[in-house]
């Protein structure tokens, strides 16, 4: 597994683990903005790896455009 892989499945275990317990209403109010600041962190983060992962996939796919031209 990639390093990217590893840091988003954690990232997104983390944020489910965070959405369920607001669900559960097992936070809380004093805890609840830390969780909101954390939360939004780890969609920057997952965000930022979809999309280098997808200029990537871009590249990869532009050049197996190129030599298919060629």
């Amino acid at each position: 597994m990639s390093k990217e892989n590893f840091e988003y499945k954690n990232a997104m275990e983390r944020l489910e683990a965070i959405l369920e317990r607001i669900d559960n209403s097992e936070m809380e109010i004093d805890e609840l903005a830390g969780k909101v600041q954390e939360a939004t962190e780890l969609l920057k983060k997952c965000r930022q790896i979809l999309l280098d992962t997808e200029k990537s996939v871009q590249g990869a796919l532009e050049s197996l455009d190129g030599e298919a031209d060629a």
